[in-house]
């Protein structure tokens, strides 16, 4: 889906001094805005709890939050672009940089108010939030809605699934459900709600796209797209998805990594950040805010725990009865890190191509996975245009470990040692400390310090 929604997502702009604060609606859109505010910017898990618990948001998960809530540190209401009782326009900016985005909230009409809708969706650069409102109509509706019905039927993972989308989305059609809409951020959050209710597949998604999408190319739609320089931008900028990479106390290593960037441009990052920590005795990977990436990445980065080649995941496609098998990288520079132990730590919000990774070492039993069960998807997704302003994710293959011979979709990955995802690493370092004892030839080291002055 990359190839969609990127230059919405990656964009910055604006400036970063505002007025003061608009004053929230009393409304029960403006109710469920001001909470989802307060539980965002809080940063506590239990208040984030809290709101899902209360408002029920059909999609989102409590660790995607706070995990966005760690990169953006909070966000500050700009404006209120178009308030009604029961939908709500908005832009925020987040408190660690320029970044604004433009959300909206639709709700039902009850005490409390649920959720019915919600997006939130970084502004492109020099976008105002009229650039933003994009309206649909009965054409629109019904083109969308064809070319959705198109796309499933020709190419998701499970063709009996895709036809009861199909009708389903058909039965919510001719009921008239979708006749009022006018908003085509509403309009596509309610057709991925929809969608979602049949399948469960939380890789399957409508997306609005303030831009006029280009025209379908020549370009085979399951192959990855091309890297344009935007993408190669936001990779640059963001290292590849490489937040941190240090030895902490006992020679532990640590990887923190939010994203799995394709290896045409991020290889040359996964192996810097590799070859630093060539000589640690254990390493731990933060993966609690990844959503996943590309599967060479993740073989890539995996070939530097094994000393010989190893088969890590296949991933079959139903369109052309294809399976594409991915194994370790020998090539892969550097000094293997075969025999230390490992740890990866996950969190609810940890996603597709990261919960690859850490479904792969367990089966392999290579490392000791730390936190939360998983998001729950396994299925690769190809972008593809359905009109002007609208896109869809359709997930078209399914991977298929070489040694379970399933996956974890809709199930996520269970940890080994489950914890909430915030006590994850400090767990790990205890279970690391408690190994590297074990393997040490004379019991634990003394405390750090100074080594004694050479004697002659």
């Amino acid at each position: 889906m990359r190839s969609l929604v990127s230059a919405i997502l990656l964009c910055m702009c604006a400036s970063t001094s505002h007025a003061a604060a608009p004053a929230i609606p009393d409304t029960p859109a403006g109710q469920v805005l001001r909470a989802w505010l307060d539980a965002f910017n809080s940063g506590e898990r239990a208040k984030v709890d809290a709101y899902f618990g209360k408002y029920k948001p059909p999609n989102g998960m409590a660790e995607r939050m706070l995990g966005l809530r760690r990169q953006t540190g909070g966000f500050t209401l700009i404006a209120i672009d178009r308030s009604e009782r029961l939908h709500l326009e908005f832009r925020v900016q987040e408190k660690a940089g320029p970044t604004m985005a433009f959300g909206l909230f639709d709700v039902s009409d009850g005490n409390p108010p649920q959720v019915v809708a919600d997006m939130l969706q970084a502004l492109p650069p020099g976008a105002s939030a009229s650039d933003m409102a994009v309206k649909v109509d009965a054409a629109i509706r019904s083109r969308v809605i064809d070319g959705i019905a198109a796309k499933l039927t020709d190419l998701y993972v499970f063709p009996d699934t895709a036809k009861k989308m199909v009708e389903a989305l058909r039965a919510h059609q001719q009921k008239g459900e979708y006749d009022a809409i006018t908003s085509g951020w509403t309009f596509a959050a309610k057709l991925t709600e929809h969608l979602r209710a049949i399948s469960h597949d939380h890789h399957l998604r409508v997306q609005c796209m303030p831009m006029v999408m280009p025209k379908d190319d020549d370009r085979d739609p399951l192959q990855p797209p091309p890297i344009d320089d935007e993408f190669r931008a936001h990779l640059e900028r963001e290292n590849c998805g490489f937040v941190k990479v240090e030895r902490l106390e006992r020679n532990i290593g640590y990887v923190k990594l939010n994203e799995f960037g394709p290896t045409k441009v991020c290889a040359p990052t996964a192996t810097a950040a590799m070859n630093f920590l060539a000589h640690v005795d254990a390493v731990i990977f933060d993966l609690r805010d990844n959503g996943g990436g590309d599967p060479e990445m993740v073989a890539w980065l995996s070939s530097y725990l094994f000393d010989a080649r190893t088969h890590l995941n296949d991933l079959w496609e139903r369109k052309r009865n294809k399976t594409t098998e991915y194994w370790t990288k020998p090539e892969a520079p550097g000094k293997k890190l075969a025999k230390q132990p490992v740890y990866v730590l996950t969190s609810s919000g940890t996603f597709s191509g990261a919960e690859e990774f850490t479904y792969n070492l367990k089966s392999l039993k290579r490392a000791t996975i730390v936190g939360e069960t998983t998001g729950g998807g396994a299925h690769p997704t190809a972008g593809m245009r359905l009109a002007d302003h609208f896109g869809i994710g359709v997930p078209f293959a399914r991977a298929i470990n070489p040694i379970t011979k399933t996956n974890w979709e809709g199930k996520g990955v269970e940890p080994d040692v489950k914890v909430p995802a915030d006590q994850a690493l400090d767990e790990a370092k205890k279970l690391a400390f408690v190994e590297l004892d074990k393997r040490a030839p004379h019991g634990p080291p003394p405390p750090h310090g100074p080594p004694p002055p050479h004697k002659k």
